[in-house]
């Protein structure tokens, strides 16, 4: 009966990690990892072996390194400072807080734009430029983790029912 609920549960953590991956302020993908070790450990490896641990594991750090490298290459390519990027980081995690997901994207754009303005003394259109590439490499970012948690699940699945 664990055979079956246990793999399971593994896929239905792993859909909600991919879901929460798209959002900043949750840790969706270093979920995929504490999914892996548990389930190699309570299937003594049969499914996969440790190698395939070890991937998953680079796979979301590198993963991760990529998503925050994606933010600030949309907001440095479009103007964003230092304080845009703040700005944008702590008004996405104020609007995911009391909005969800509107909020978190409204405050992530607003953010750049409001500190860029206030910190750097940006004109409204380039403040408002900032915002919008610091929200386009948050996207970008989003799509990616969603993307690669939507893989990690499908392995799991096929690693554990189909080889």
């Amino acid at each position: 009966m664990l055979e079956i609920i246990v793999p399971v549960v593994c896929v239905l953590v792993m859909a909600g990690a991919t879901i929460g991956s798209v959002l900043p302020v949750i840790p969706g993908l270093p979920v995929f990892f504490f999914v892996y070790l548990g389930y190699g450990l309570f299937d003594k490896w049969r499914a996969y072996g440790s190698a395939a641990l070890i991937v998953v594991g680079a796979v979301v750090v590198l993963s991760l390194v990529l998503d925050q490298l994606a933010a600030m290459l949309g907001a440095k390519k479009f103007g964003a400072n230092k304080a845009g990027m703040i700005g944008s980081v702590v008004c996405a995690f104020i609007g995911v807080i009391f909005f969800s997901l509107p909020g978190l994207l409204v405050g992530a754009f607003l953010g750049a734009a409001v500190f860029e303005m206030a910190f750097n003394k940006m004109e409204l259109k380039d403040s408002l430029k900032a915002g919008g590439g610091t929200l386009l490499g948050l996207l970008v970012g989003g799509l990616f983790k969603f993307m690669i948690g939507t893989v990690l699940t499908l392995a799991f699945i096929y690693q554990v029912w189909l080889a």
